[in-house]
Order: C-alpha cells, then sequence, then structure tokens
C-alpha cells in the first residue's frame, strides 16, 4: 500500500505550480485544458504567457517526481485543498477497500482501468489503484522520491483520519493514519469539506 498522489484545488494554481517547479524540484508533466470548445493538453515548452495568447482554459496541471504525483486544479480558495488522495495497492488490498466501501455505504465511482474513486463522507475522496505498470516502475526504485508525511487542516482532525482509515482498513493513531511508509496527518483549526494543506515532507 503506497500513497503516491494528491490533488489539490486552488484559485492560485500558478503560484503553487511555481513552487512546486522551483522549491520542490518537480517536472511539469503536463497542463490539460479547453481551447474554444476543443480539449488540448500541452507538455513542458508552453509558458503561460503563450497559453494566455491562445486562449487556453485551464482545467489540470499535472506534476511528478520521483514516485510523487500531485495535480493542481482551479477553485475557488486561496490555500489549497485536498480533493483526493491516489492510493496504490495490490489486487487483494483493492478489492477489499471496495468491498468496505461498499459495506460503509460509500459512494463509488469506477472508470474502468483508469481509476476508482470512494467518496470518505468526510469531505475528501480517495483514488485507489489495483496493481498498474506505471505505479510500480515509479515505486520500484528504493532511491524514488516518496511521500513520508502530508500534514492537513480540518474542522474535525480525528473524524478525517478515521474516515480515511475505515476504507483502507487501518488504524488511526488519533488525528493521524499511516499508509505503508506515508503519514497522513490532521491538524485542528481546518474548513469543512476538503481539508488545507498546511505542508508535506518528501523523502
Amino acid at each position: 500500500m503506497h500513497l503516491f498522489h494528491y490533488h489539490l484545488v486552488t484559485r492560485k494554481v500558478r503560484l503553487v505550480e511555481a513552487r512546486y517547479l522551483g522549491r520542490l524540484g518537480f517536472d511539469l508533466i503536463a497542463r490539460y485544458g479547453w481551447i474554444g470548445e476543443g480539449t488540448h493538453w500541452f507538455e513542458p515548452g508552453k509558458s503561460w504567457e503563450e497559453l494566455d495568447a491562445m486562449g487556453f482554459r485551464l482545467r489540470l496541471v499535472e506534476l511528478g517526481r520521483g514516485a510523487v504525483n500531485v495535480v493542481l486544479q482551479p477553485g475557488h480558495w486561496e490555500v489549497p485543498r485536498v480533493d483526493h488522495l491516489g492510493v496504490a495497492l495490490d489486487e487483494e488490498g483493492y478489492e477489499e477497500a471496495l468491498d468496505r466501501a461498499s459495506a460503509l455505504g460509500l459512494k463509488i465511482q469506477d472508470h474502468p482501468g483508469k481509476r476508482t474513486f470512494i467518496s470518505t463522507d468526510a469531505g475528501y475522496r480517495l483514488e485507489v489503484h489495483p496493481p498498474r505498470d506505471w505505479i510500480e516502475a515509479a515505486l520500484d526504485s528504493d532511491d524514488e522520491l516518496r511521500i513520508a508525511e502530508l500534514r492537513l487542516r480540518s474542522d474535525d482532525p480525528e473524524g478525517k483520519a478515521a474516515a480515511l482509515a475505515r476504507v483502507l482498513g487501518l488504524e488511526p493513531d488519533g488525528p493521524a493514519v499511516t499508509i505503508g511508509g506515508s503519514l497522513v496527518s490532521f491538524e485542528d483549526g481546518g474548513p469543512e469539506g476538503r481539508p488545507e494543506l498546511v505542508g508535506e515532507a518528501l523523502g
């Protein structure tokens, strides 16, 4: 079980993107969006100024470094909020997570061959994956960068942690859950619904 992905929503996408590219050393994978009515995506090499001149409207920015994948989505919030966390599981763990979610009456959105989303009923979702070659390749080397810790702020830290643990069959430690080698910790003083990103430790 590995936490390898998190999806953030913020109205300051370009500023947050610059932080990941500059300070944290991530690579830009692509920017996805629309020009007119058509969908388009652009790999590195096109500046924001060029995209603006083309009338590009952003849907998502995808960034990566080592075994860590981050997606940024335009939204209402200045401080980035987590829409979902991405977890890679083995085949048995994947099926068990779906069974637990179903037994809990949680909403499951399956996109065959791509990804499966599970609502936690705590304001954010999980994106769960069975074994995938591209995830396994990213996680294969012990030298690859991974998520050591995600620190999130919410209105109900222990409730947010318990909701995450229930789906994955884990035991929370108060307001924190360990997913493989990654700690997801929730702090008090945040909003209802999607938790705010306080910070991350990568290593």
